[in-house]
């Protein structure tokens, strides 16, 4: 094992958007107003409905799973600051529709997902998986979604 893997860790792409540390299933952490009952990814302070503007909200895990409701995929490297992995592979980012909340999220689809057999209206599941290596070696995860 080399000095950068023995020292290398993971760390969240941004803090406070989903559970962490990883133990057991990981969920994306929102927001519920408490008396509209709307729910907000990120969390939120105040609730966004402009009917309602309660500040009386809650954090809440969102669900884990969800129907895909549309998607794109990348052929190309976008601009920095994306990192691409080394060598750069297509990818798909999709948005997909939370089971209970019924709010859509955007997330990539994880590596290795056969993109050609993504269908709008398949279950996904929400997964935590490094998005790329930062300049200490350490493992940059995020959420993404696969199928189920």
């Amino acid at each position: 094992m080399t000095r950068e893997k023995a020292s290398s860790k993971q760390v969240p792409a941004i803090e406070g958007w989903f559970t962490w540390p990883p133990s057991g299933e990981p969920h994306l952490i929102g927001s519920r107003c408490k008396s509209c009952g709307d729910y907000f990814f990120p969390k939120v302070i105040a609730c966004h409905n402009p009917r309602c503007m309660s500040e009386d909200v809650e954090e809440v895990l969102l669900s884990r799973r969800g129907k895909l409701y549309t998607y794109t995929i990348n052929y190309y490297q976008p601009p920095p600051p994306y990192v691409p992995l080394d060598p750069f592979v297509p990818y798909a980012d999709a948005v997909v529709e939370l089971e209970k909340e019924k709010m859509k999220v955007q997330g990539q689809v994880a590596s290795g997902c056969d993109l050609d057999a993504l269908k709008v209206g398949m279950e996904m599941e929400l997964i935590l998986e490094m998005l790329y290596r930062d300049s200490e070696g350490n493992e940059v995860v995020a959420w993404k979604f696969k199928p189920v």
